[in-house]
């Protein structure tokens, strides 16, 4: 495919680079010159200086009526540019284009998509407000990725020394625990002999399990993993600390609010501005015009013991910064907002439960449209262990339709996490048959996630 890309921040590199390693002919289009040296120096692509949003720029990339551009995605950090490079692509005959939108009443209703000719428009905010949601669900959580229309999701959470599970091999857990519905689907073993494991393989302390599970077996699976880190807390007595209130911090509140309901929630920014706009909104009682290192305010509030303390400001650094200082004043579970991709393993020296990256969150959307197009609802990458989730849907025309797990016999590498079938959610074995209609939930390290997607009739494709 011959793929444009207006943007060379840390999305549009991301994704370029993804690109381009699967023999994608990539175009990257950068206004920024540091930007786009770096990007010269560092990818296999090639780059365009100019501003994406000019026509005679996006022409040297081979946007003009009549090219064979595939593709355009736009994802700088301005919308304006963004929506006006797709309208020209669009224009010009491009055959799919993706906005990246920062402002919501864009994705609030596809009239704005249509209108403008965009396939796609997709907000960063949402998709990583949806992360810090699963992230709060569970205080041992430090990674989450919603599956099957909220109905599911993966959890990453590591090995207690206290867990029941520890030295128990997979096969035998279920017997033991057979109201826990939850599938392991790879382990870091500490001594770093990690991977997807089978039935034999055996739990330690202090191993990071990926586990995929359904909604009213997930404080159970804390529960055995990390033993009384679901104690004393009540779904509708939550107390969560949000710190930043731009756009992201107002979707996590908005968003924790619908989910969690009888929720104490308090919002802190240090601009009166947006304060005052926030309370209009929210209610004064929620809202702190101070900054998120007051630690006489947090204490008032109540910070020692908080359910969760998210901070979401446009500062990776204070983000991190402050969640270290929560952390120090008590509260359960501090989650900090991080773009750069070089802060993602911090976690393991820092005192921060866990770090969102809104790049990575957009970059999986965003490549689910290029890799799959229609054929998944759903597509994560999980970077930290080369490995990613995929949702299809199974057409009857799908040759596996009718026959068992078992029978499929997927390699080493690759398993089937849950099925979704109608209003249930199954948590699969080998005598398990798939159906015309199952929404099958894919795990798979990334070299195999293309066959493995292919078996289940959701085409690669990197050869269009």
């Amino acid at each position: 495919m011959n793929i444009v890309i207006v943007g060379a921040g840390e999305v549009g590199r991301s994704v370029a680079e993804r690109l381009s390693s699967e023999a994608h002919n990539v175009y990257l289009v950068e206004n920024d010159s540091g930007k786009a040296g770096a990007a010269e120096d560092e990818l296999d692509v090639e780059v365009i200086r100019g501003n994406g949003a000019r026509p005679q720029v996006l022409a040297k990339a081979g946007v003009v009526t009549g090219g064979d551009v595939d593709m355009l995605i736009a994802c700088t950090n301005r919308d304006e540019v963004n929506m006006l490079s797709c309208w020209i692509a669009h224009s010009a005959g491009v055959r799919q284009v993706i906005c990246r939108t920062r402002s919501l009443e864009f994705t609030d209703s596809p009239d704005w998509g249509r209108k403008l000719g965009i396939d796609a428009m997709i907000s960063p905010e949402r998709s990583i407000a949806r992360e810090i949601l699963g992230l709060i669900e569970l205080n041992a959580a430090t990674h989450a990725a919603e599956l099957l229309d909220r109905k599911a999701s993966l959890f990453t959470m590591k090995l207690a020394d206290d867990s029941p599970l520890c030295g128990m091999a997979l096969k035998d857990i279920r017997p033991k625990f057979p109201e826990l519905a939850a599938v392991f689907v790879y382990v870091e073993h500490q001594d770093g002999l990690s991977g997807v494991p089978n039935g034999f393989t055996e739990l330690r302390p202090g191993d990071t399990c990926y586990a995929v599970t359904y909604k009213k077996s997930a404080e159970l699976l804390q529960e055995l993993l990390q033993p009384g880190k679901s104690k004393g807390r009540q779904r509708g007595g939550r107390r969560i600390f949000i710190v930043g209130g731009g756009k992201l911090g107002t979707q996590i509140a908005l968003m924790i609010k619908r989910d969690f309901g009888n929720v104490s929630l308090r919002i802190i920014d240090i601009s009166p501005a947006r304060c005052k706009k926030l309370s209009e909104e929210f209610g004064a009682d929620l809202v702190l015009n101070t900054d998120g290192a007051d630690r006489r305010t947090l204490t008032e509030e109540g910070i020692d013991g908080a359910d969760g303390y998210i901070c979401a400001t446009d500062s990776d650094e204070l983000n991190l910064i402050y969640c270290a200082l929560a952390k120090k004043l008590g509260a359960k579970k501090t989650i900090a907002v991080a773009h750069r991709k070089d802060y993602q393993q911090l976690t393991d020296i820092m005192p921060v439960d866990a770090i969102a990256d809104p790049n990575s969150s957009l970059a999986s959307v965003i490549l689910k449209y290029v890799r799959y197009r229609d054929h998944a609802l759903a597509y994560s990458m999980i970077d930290r262990i080369n490995a990613e989730m995929l949702e299809v849907v199974l057409s009857e025309r799908v040759e596996l339709c009718g026959k068992t797990l078992a029978q499929i016999k997927l390699k080493k590498g690759a398993v089937v996490a849950l099925i979704g079938r109608g209003d249930e959610v199954l948590v699969p074995s080998g005598a398990t048959s798939l159906l015309p209609g199952d929404h099958v939930i894919l795990f798979a390290l990334t070299e195999m996630m293309p066959e493995t997607a292919k078996l289940f009739g959701a085409e690669y494709s990197n050869e269009d």
